[in-house]
């Protein structure tokens, strides 16, 4: 299986880094795709995790205090934290997610269906390049997105944390 999973990597990163999925196939089709097979799926299947890690992670919105879920890919730091970088499909906007980890860095991830609590910190700029190189070993080139949005796109650990409740 991750011979096959390596192939479909070396194929499909390509694509992701095209003006047409950067501006169409990601922001436009994926999100709509993704809720519908999580829905069909009742949260256990990601399309993007056939490719690479990915979660659901739930915040409260910054401003609107509601609660809030967006799939994202995630890279394992090695310490049992997740790494996700708000890039946006290359816009020129942060996501809002960012902003809501921000103002709420207290938040829940699922992966694989199973739900847990997490703290999100911001990457400290000392640490920027080596959290990138992580990540580009998992999906290589995914630092153009940051190259490409002329912004500093937001890094997170998301560690996870005991849950009060169990």
């Amino acid at each position: 299986m991750t011979a096959v999973v390596d192939v479909l990597r070396t194929v499909i990163a390509p694509l992701t880094r095209t003006r047409v999925f950067r501006r169409f196939l990601g922001p436009v089709l994926l999100p709509p795709l993704e809720r519908l097979v999580a829905w069909l799926s009742d949260g256990r299947v990601q399309v993007s995790a056939l490719l690479v890690p990915s979660l659901v992670l739930h915040t409260v919105g910054a401003r609107s205090g509601e609660p809030r879920d967006v799939p994202l890919m995630y890279t394992p730091d090695g310490r049992g934290r997740a790494i996700v970088a708000g890039t946006n499909f290359a816009g020129s906007r942060h996501p809002a997610w960012t902003a809501n980890l921000l103002a709420h860095p207290d938040a829940a991830i699922t992966v694989r269906g199973r739900r847990m609590p997490v703290r999100a910190t911001q990457v400290p700029d000392a640490e920027r390049d080596a959290v990138w190189e992580r990540i580009e070993a998992q999906w290589p080139g995914y630092r153009n997105y940051e190259r490409e949005s002329g912004r500093t796109v937001r890094l997170f650990l998301l560690q996870p944390v005991r849950s009060d409740t169990g």
